[in-house]
């Protein structure tokens, strides 16, 4: 399906590659990079500038808004293959399923958008991740193995966009396979064993990355540990350290042998007890960055400095408020933006509390604040 975009792309003198390396280096940039995270699944079904145009997910969205171009290329660095997906069970109002990560989860019928309940994991003991290793994440799968030939006319090398190699993900899709209660048990419970699925899923990592790291220009690297919450992190911060930032430092070793100084990750929720270790691990940029769950991001970056960047942090509850909080929130990142180091948009996917014409009035101000000045 061809998009048709409704608005005109941001006018620019520099591609949005040199826009983006430059603005997230800290060097001079002509102005913002424009992007967003995206939006709730219910928005494609109730925001009528959706579904009048056919817009029916976030890629679609990205091209209708005329976005600033950014790409990430990923492998198989997770279970393969993943659970079947099949429902056991039924209520009048939710379906119990087994999900992709082998999690016994109720979900709603109604399909609207919320955090499954999670009742039980197929992973509890050693045994279990045992079976389940030799079953589902073995390094020789073939289904690893990268067509690089293939991404290479995907993405060629005299590209004008961002084009960043995902490192997957260290701790969070352990959170995903043995559930928040699951994985705090088992901290404790069989340290090795969580140790060891850590060491999986890096290797896992370094696997791929030694596939495409010779064969592309990347101007970033990705992950997603969602290993926070508004009270803090789900992990302790010592087990964080000792087992997590190891294995980080490996992978920022070999994307800095290639170049990539910029790695930034995906976690939600209050991350400073574990800031400092994250930047000692390698990891230097925080995305979506969640007002409401951690802080305004002047307060990250004032404390550590060019160290840091953020892409996110436009609070989604000023959203929602209308046009006077939305400027009135926007007015505090106006020096955050011209310092550079920091991409605003939306602090998580976009809800459908917010007013479609709310949104459109949030895109054209960030034009005339942050796009080219006259």
């Amino acid at each position: 399906m061809e998009i048709k975009p409704i608005r005109p792309k941001w006018k620019g003198t520099m591609t949005d590659r040199e826009r983006f390396n430059n603005q997230m280096h800290y060097k001079p940039f002509d102005r913002c990079f424009n992007m967003e995270f995206g939006y709730w699944d219910e928005n494609f079904k109730v925001w009528p500038i959706f579904y009048e145009n056919g817009i029916t997910n976030n890629r679609q969205a990205d091209r209708f808004f005329n976005f600033d171009r950014i790409e990430t290329i990923s492998g198989k660095v997770w279970m393969n293959p993943p659970f079947e997906e099949k429902v056991v069970d039924e209520t009048p109002t939710s379906r119990i399923i087994i999900n992709e990560d082998g999690l016994l989860a109720e979900v709603p019928k109604d399909g609207h958008d919320t955090i499954p309940h999670f009742i039980k994991s197929t992973v509890v003991t050693p045994d279990d991740w045992k079976r389940v290793k030799e079953e589902r994440f073995r390094r020789d799968d073939p289904a690893r193995k990268v067509d690089i030939e293939k991404l290479k006319k995907l993405h060629p090398d005299d590209r004008d966009y961002p084009l960043g190699v995902s490192c997957g993900s260290m701790i969070g899709k352990i959170r995903d396979m043995l559930t928040f209660e699951g994985l705090a048990y088992a901290c404790f419970d069989y340290p090795d064993m969580v140790e060891d699925m850590v060491e999986t899923c890096c290797q896992l990592v370094e696997d791929f990355l030694d596939q495409v790291l010779p064969h592309f220009k990347f101007d970033f690297a990705s992950g997603w540990e969602d290993i926070c919450f508004k009270n803090g992190p789900i992990v302790r911060v010592d087990f964080f350290k000792e087992v997590v930032v190891p294995r980080y430092k490996r992978i920022s070793k070999k994307l800095r042998q290639y170049g990539i100084d910029l790695w930034y990750t995906d976690c939600d929720g209050d991350v400073r007890p574990l800031l400092p270790y994250m930047l000692e691990g390698g990891i230097n940029c925080l995305f979506p960055f969640e007002v409401n769950g951690c802080s305004h991001p002047a307060e990250l970056l004032n404390e550590y400095g060019k160290e840091l960047r953020i892409m996110g942090g436009v609070d989604k509850l000023e959203l929602a408020k209308g046009p006077e909080a939305i400027k009135a929130y926007l007015e505090t990142l106006e020096p955050l933006v011209a310092r550079g180091g920091y991409i605003p948009f939306c602090d998580h996917r976009c809800p459908p509390n917010v007013k479609p014409e709310d949104y459109l009035y949030y895109l054209d101000l960030k034009e005339r604040m942050f796009g080219m000045k006259a």
